[in-house]
């Protein structure tokens, strides 16, 4: 099997995307994880442009096990001899040992924007290149605008190329910088710079036109042996072509080589880490490492997985380091009922408790991200969640007066005894929060320890203004556990409510369970 190297730039070309700004330490945890799954290259950033990118190369000299750190850095500028070029001195002085220089290899990018002629631009590459060779460096020349330079002018294009070969570059990539090729186009391009020099060829592909993971691999099935991308696809404009998604296809679409295959089974692991580290949320629709990519909410393709997971799924998720997930919905059938609580209800309770599902969502329930909720629907359904309190009634004020204090008061029934608490909080679901827990503290201890961390708002009807319904989605903690629960209200505090009461409920029962649980296992002990 042919091997593919590959080469990240999430490092320099990745932190190009807006809002996006890595510190020299995430950059040294991100080089260190992508040499843990077998990256061939780690493109560091561009040592003229900033200290944190020089302090990056000084960092990570000799720390690497497998991946080769490259320098990024572009053509001398015209008018200048190579060694009074400060980008390429900066480049030399590095102890590293492979440099990328990026040149122009579009006729209209030489004239137009580097405003000189064509010739000199050749001698630029060429001079360039050799400069860093004759250093000791590996040179890989990125060929920046070629498919629309070969587009215009493919025997200039080509020629791009040859000056690189001619200063001894060891590979040259092929650049689609704007991101608008076609995979044909992509494919056409590669083949032709195959016949007509003797390096071995990379492809570096944006994705503005949502192609950049079809382009690369074209690339490669025309011959391309290394393919250049960001880790998440992150990067200016669109974005970069995703390694996460591109690695995975090599190896088990394309049956090539590429990292360290083993490791894919961590693939998810290392697209959250980078994600985590660049402060952005994970894209759930992600190919192989999204939250949605193995989740299934039609009724029919999760009946079709319980008996063939390859029904409906291109890979096992856990191949990626995924797990299959079944949601209940108004789209939902039985088998997602039953995929997720055989142990309480039956097929025939599982239909009607379907139909009491689409009811809720038509009011503006959701249950894909409250399974708390969901599982205590199930479980009242059979009578399976004890009262452990009856909600009377609650009252919540805000004053305003220098600073605004929110106030409230519940009134609950626990066991024969009534209970009436006041708590304050910085806002009216804080205030409700705290009086809740003081009502219910003294019966029920854990509830001390249940810990409100999320919470979201969503209108759902924005033409009845501030009286339209809106749905409240929470996410509680306590220890380990995750709790997600939904309220449905035109009043947003009763929505709240509802939210609360739910996260109370599943923690109490779930305790009871797991109680009765080991009182079972002990006495067949």
């Amino acid at each position: 099997m042919e091997r593919i190297y590959l080469y990240d730039t999430t490092l320099r070309d990745g932190t190009q995307r807006r809002g996006i700004s890595l510190s020299l330490e995430d950059k040294i945890r991100i080089a260190t994880l992508l040499d843990e799954y077998g990256f061939d290259f780690i493109e560091g950033g561009w040592p003229a442009s900033n200290p944190k990118d020089t302090a990056f190369f000084e960092r990570t000299q000799g720390s690497l096990s497998h991946a080769q750190i490259a320098a990024f850095g572009s053509t001398r500028r015209k008018g200048l001899r190579v060694d009074q070029d400060l980008n390429l001195k900066a480049i030399a002085e590095l102890e590293v040992s492979v440099a990328t220089l990026f040149g122009k290899a579009s006729r209209f990018q030489v004239e137009k924007i580097l405003e000189t002629d064509c010739a000199d631009n050749l001698r630029m590459v060429e001079e360039s290149v050799r400069f860093l060779v004759d250093r000791g460096l590996t040179v890989i020349f990125d060929a920046e605008h070629y498919f629309d330079g070969f587009a215009e002018d493919p025997e200039y294009a080509l020629s791009v190329l040859a000056a690189a070969e001619s200063g001894g570059a060891a590979w040259v990539v092929l650049c689609d910088t704007n991101g608008g090729g076609l995979p044909d186009q992509i494919q056409q391009g590669v083949e032709r710079a195959h016949l007509a020099g003797g390096l071995p060829i990379g492809i570096h592909a944006h994705d503005d036109a949502g192609l950049a993971v079809a382009n690369s691999l074209a690339a490669v099935a025309a011959g391309a042996t290394m393919v250049q991308g960001t880790i998440n696809g992150y990067g200016e404009r669109c974005g970069n072509a995703n390694l996460c998604t591109i690695w995975p296809n090599l190896v088990w679409k394309m049956h090539r080589i590429a990292g360290r295959p083993e490791r894919l089974k961590d693939l998810t692991r290392l697209s959250r880490t980078v994600a985590e580290l660049a402060n952005l949320a994970p894209d759930e629709a992600a190919p192989y490492v999204g939250a949605n990519a193995f989740t299934h909410k039609a009724g029919v393709h999760a009946g079709a997985v319980r008996k063939h997971p390859q029904a409906y799924e291109h890979i096992d998720p856990s191949a990626v380091g995924q797990t299959r997930r079944i949601v209940v919905s108004e789209l939902a059938g039985r088998s997602n009922v039953l995929h997720h609580f055989a142990d309480l209800v039956n097929e025939d309770q599982a239909q009607s408790l379907i139909q009491q599902v689409k009811e809720l969502e038509a009011q503006g329930y959701q249950f894909e991200d409250a399974e708390a909720s969901m599982r205590l629907i199930v479980a009242r359904s059979v009578n399976r969640v004890p009262l452990y309190y009856a909600a009377e009634r609650f009252h919540v004020s805000v004053t305003n007066d220098h600073q605004a204090i929110s106030e409230a008061t519940v009134r609950l029934m626990v066991g024969q005894q009534r209970v009436v608490k006041v708590g304050e909080g910085s806002g009216p679901v804080h205030a409700l929060d705290a009086a809740l827990r003081q009502a219910l503290t003294d019966a029920y201890p854990i509830v001390r320890d249940l810990h409100l961390t999320d919470y979201k708002v969503r209108v759902l009807d924005g033409r009845h203004a501030t009286g339209a319904t809106v749905r409240v989605s929470m996410r509680s903690e306590y220890g380990d556990m995750v709790i997600q629960t939904v309220g449905v209200s035109s009043n947003i505090l009763v929505a709240s409510w509802q939210a609360l009461m739910d996260s109370i409920d599943y923690l109490l029962w779930t305790i009871d369970v797991a109680s009765e649980h080991t009182s079972k296992v002990q006495h067949q002990a």
